[in-house]
């Protein structure tokens, strides 16, 4: 379905905004993430290999959710069978992938981030982490499907971060507290002798229904 320009041109610039924050927020470095933006039937996509800083209005990417290229020159990301795949199978309409290091750091140790704080429920839960497969693959794509079900972010083993939202500003506010969650239990098992203490799933539970309601009712942060 046809997008107006002007739509098509703020969705662009807001997407090139959020691949600047990520780097600019230490969650990648040179172009080892990607971001994309859902409009109905249509991906906008960052293109592979370009710095974000590079980015202007005349290097729109987007593509159809069968990865076709419906818009632009530029190659699109490497990892958009991952992309794709996360918009075909939930309610997505923004997804922020990223090489974070604690988050990278913890999905070289565990099959799943350990519940150490509560913003865990604003995931769905304590985060899964996806086995390794090859990035831009297939199989990597199923793997991340199968560590997001019921879930909103997830780590991929030995490479990264995947969250997605209903706004980039969602996608990537996940990204961040993702990371902030590995950086918390990196730090506490670091403590000699010392042993986590964890929440319980009823903990979550609690957590995750006082959050639904935080923020403003009716504004952007409710």
């Amino acid at each position: 379905m046809k997008e107006h320009p002007d739509q098509l041109a703020a969705a662009w610039s807001e997407l090139v905004d959020t691949a600047r924050r990520t780097v600019a927020d230490g969650l990648v470095v040179g172009t080892s993430g990607n971001v994309s933006r859902r409009l109905k039937d249509l991906v906008l996509v960052t293109p592979s290999g370009v710095p974000y800083d590079r980015l202007g209005p005349g290097d729109l990417t987007a593509v159809d959710l069968n990865g076709a290229q419906i818009i632009g020159s530029l190659r699109p990301t490497s990892e958009l069978p991952m992309h794709l795949a996360v918009y075909r199978n939930t309610p997505a309409t923004a997804v922020v992938h990223t090489h974070a290091p604690y988050a990278t750091a913890v999905s070289t140790l565990v099959a799943e981030l350990p519940p150490v704080h509560y913003m865990a429920a604003a995931l769905g839960g304590p985060v899964r982490v996806a086995p390794y497969a090859l990035y831009g693959s297939d199989e990597l794509a199923a793997h991340l499907l199968e560590a997001l079900r019921d879930r909103t972010g997830a780590l991929l083993q030995n490479h990264g971060t995947v969250a997605y939202g209903d706004s980039l500003d969602q996608a990537l506010d996940r990204t961040a507290q993702l990371e902030w969650m590995c950086r918390v239990w990196l730090t506490a098992v670091s403590v000699p002798g010392g042993t986590p203490r964890l929440l319980s799933a009823d903990q979550l539970a609690a957590a995750g229904a006082r959050l639904a309601g935080y923020g403003q009712r009716g504004g952007p942060g409710s």
